[in-house]
C-alpha cells in the first residue's frame, strides 16, 4: 500500500545539547521547489500549523514542523521541575530543525510566527535559509498594546501567571484555554523581556543579542495584521529594527481592506488566511535556485519601507 502523501512522516531530532524533539516533515506533493522550516509561536503546538504545512507540500515545499522542548508532542511527562531557558528554542531546538532541512541542491526558507521571528536572529546557522518570512513578531511590551488588552496582559504576568507558576512548578495555560502549559523558565524570561519597550534588546543582560541580530543579513519580510493586539505594527517595529543588515520589508495587513476577516495575532494560519500563504511563499519561488558549482550569491533588493495589503 502506498503511503498517504497528505500525512507527514514523524522524526525525532537532536537539539543542540542532545534534547529528542518531535518533528513533522512533509513532503512535497508537486515538483519540487525549495524546503520549509516553521518556527512556531510561544505555547502553539505544531499540529497548529498542519493546515499551512500540507498546502507548502501540494505548492512543491517540503515542510517542517516541530515542537520545541516542553510543548506537544516534544514533551516529556510533567513539566515541573524541567529547567530550561527561553531562547534554547531558538539556538538549540529551532537550529536543529533548519540543519535537518539545509539542501546543497534546493533553498531553504523559514516562515515564523511570533516568537518564531525573535528565534531567527538567534540561531547560530541563520545563513543557512535563503529567505524568511514571519507573521505576528512584535516587542511584547504592554505599552505597544490597546489600553483594554493592556490590562489583560498585565494580569497575567503580575497576579495570574505567578499564582499559576506557584501552584504547578510550570505555567499551566491550558487550564485557561490560552494554548500550551510552558516550563517555569520560560514564562519568567518571557515575564522579565516584556517589561521593556524593546524586549530583550532593552535588557542590560542582553547586550550580546545585539550583535547576533546584526550579523543577518537573510531578506526578511515582515507581516503583521492591524487588528493584531499582541504585536501590532509599532510593536513589530521596535523587534524588526534590530535586524539592521537585512532587506528587510515591512507589510501592514488591513483585514478591513484585505478580505480575509479579523486575523487577530492567532489568525495568519487558519485556511482563511491562505491569500497570505500564497503570497510567502510567491516570495520565495522568486529566490534564484542554487547553481551545482555555487557562482558567486546574488544579492536581492526589496524597495519600501511599508506596504499595507489590499
Amino acid at each position: 500500500m502506498k503511503p498517504n502523501p497528505t500525512e507527514p512522516e514523524q522524526l525525532t531530532l537532536r537539539a543542540a545539547d542532545g534534547y529528542p524533539l518531535i518533528a513533522l516533515r512533509y513532503p512535497a506533493t508537486a515538483p519540487l521547489r525549495g524546503h520549509l522550516v516553521m518556527a512556531g509561536a510561544t505555547g502553539v503546538p505544531q499540529l497548529f500549523y498542519r493546515n499551512f504545512a500540507l498546502f507548502a507540500a501540494s505548492q512543491g515545499y517540503t515542510t517542517l514542523t516541530l515542537d520545541y522542548r516542553g510543548i506537544g508532542l516534544s514533551r516529556q511527562g510533567t513539566l515541573r521541575g524541567l529547567r530550561m531557558r527561553y531562547l534554547q528554542w531558538a539556538h538549540d531546538d529551532l537550529s536543529a530543525a533548519v540543519e535537518t532541512m539545509a539542501s546543497d541542491t534546493v533553498p531553504l526558507f523559514m516562515i515564523g510566527h511570533s516568537f518564531g521571528g525573535h528565534a531567527f536572529g538567534l540561531l547560530p546557522n541563520h545563513a543557512r535559509v535563503a529567505r524568511f518570512y514571519t507573521f505576528a513578531t512584535g516587542a511584547g511590551w504592554h505599552g505597544w498594546m490597546p489600553k483594554a488588552e493592556q490590562w489583560k496582559v498585565l494580569l497575567m504576568w503580575r497576579i495570574v501567571g505567578p499564582l499559576l507558576t506557584r501552584w504547578k512548578g510550570y505555567l499551566a495555560w491550558s487550564k485557561l484555554g490560552m494554548g500550551e502549559d510552558l516550563p517555569l523558565d520560560v514564562f519568567r524570561d518571557w515575564k522579565h523581556w516584556c517589561r521593556y519597550p524593546r524586549y530583550f534588546f532593552d535588557d542590560p543582560a542582553m547586550a550580546h543579542v545585539h550583535g547576533l541580530f546584526a550579523s543577518v543579513t537573510t531578506p526578511i519580510r515582515a507581516a503583521n495584521a492591524m487588528d493584531d493586539l499582541w504585536a501590532p505594527p509599532a510593536s513589530r517595529d521596535a523587534f524588526m529594527a534590530a535586524y539592521r543588515n537585512a532587506d528587510c520589508q515591512t507589510i501592514d495587513i488591513d483585514p478591513r481592506t484585505s478580505g480575509l476577516g479579523a486575523i487577530g495575532h492567532m489568525g495568519y494560519f487558519r485556511r482563511t488566511a491562505q491569500p497570505l500563504w500564497e503570497e510567502a511563499l510567491r516570495w520565495f519561488g522568486e529566490h534564484p535556485r542554487p547553481k551545482p558549482k555555487a557562482a558567486a550569491r546574488a544579492h536581492h533588493h526589496i524597495a519600501g519601507d511599508a506596504l499595507v495589503a489590499a
